[in-house]
């Protein structure tokens, strides 16, 4: 039976309780969203940390402290991705003190960002293959055709390491209203198959709006894995607000059902958010 992987953002990096009074933000609520999505079947949490102004961070010293509390709570097997969003404060520079000060087990990049031009190449050449060899789980954040073409070719040029890569596509970030719709998946699926990507890459979707769930249900379906949340929603498929981060899961399992899967252990789930073999 295929293995399926299921991570939960609980957070982000802009909303705050003003947009759901139940969003975790401070590293206690995300510890105890983190165990409560733990248990309800997410295997891995894409985690996000803020300041003492509730402001997007990257600041190693939270991310320790949020990772440190996270494993407490919700044990070992949990998989803890932080990310390098530079959500226009911090610079490639900046991205890659973060991911060296910390360290983690797993880490998304958006490759926009850490490679925003040619210049940048050389010291994320570096960072990529720093990674590789501590093993770090490196998916790579992609929006559009043209940036999945651009990092094959970041690839092919040995810009990033490796034959076997994670990518995540974030559907519906561009979009009138960040609402997402299925369909984003064609163009980006059709271009794996026609560049012979799809044996290479293990790829995620997450899905913002209120289309999150039929979006993911799409992306199973099609062979992907799934990444929910209220980084990215926090409506139900029939239009209700989710009270908390776990219902979201709750409800993405249930619309599952009909499609045959197992979870990921938790080698399984390193190995699907990029770590080398």
């Amino acid at each position: 039976m295929r293995g399926l992987g299921l991570m939960v953002a609980p957070t982000g990096a802009r909303r705050t309780k003003k947009d759901h009074p139940g969003l975790p933000i401070s590293a206690e609520e995300c510890a105890a969203s983190g165990a409560a999505c733990h248990a309800a079947g997410a295997g891995a949490v894409h985690l996000h940390v803020r300041d003492a102004d509730n402001l997007h961070s990257l600041d190693p010293a939270l991310y320790r402290d949020s990772v440190a509390r996270l494993r407490v709570a919700a044990g070992p097997d949990l998989v803890i991705q932080i990310t390098t969003e530079a959500v226009g404060r911090y610079s490639p520079a900046e991205q890659i003190a973060t991911v060296r000060e910390v360290e983690p087990e797993a880490v998304s990049i958006a490759v926009k960002e850490l490679v925003p031009d040619p210049s940048a190449e050389p010291a994320a050449k570096e960072l990529y293959d720093w990674a590789r060899e501590r093993r770090i789980a490196v998916q790579h954040i992609i929006y559009s055709v043209d940036e999945l073409d651009r990092m094959v070719a970041l690839v092919s040029r040995g810009v990033i390491p490796g034959h076997r890569h994670s990518v995540i596509f974030p559907l519906g970030r561009y979009a009138a209203g960040q609402e997402s719709d299925p369909a984003e998946l064609v163009p980006l699926l059709g271009r794996m198959r026609d560049g012979g990507y799809g044996e290479r890459f293990d790829w995620w979707v997450c899905a913002f709006g209120r289309a999150e769930t039929p979006s993911l249900v799409a992306a199973v379906a099609f062979g992907g894995h799934c990444r929910i949340g209220f980084e990215n929603s926090v409506f139900n498929a029939d239009g209700s607000v989710a009270a908390s981060n776990e219902e979201r899961i709750a409800e993405l399992r249930r619309s599952l059902i009909g499609i045959p899967h197992r979870p990921l252990a938790r080698d399984e789930m390193l190995r699907a958010l990029g770590r080398p073999d």
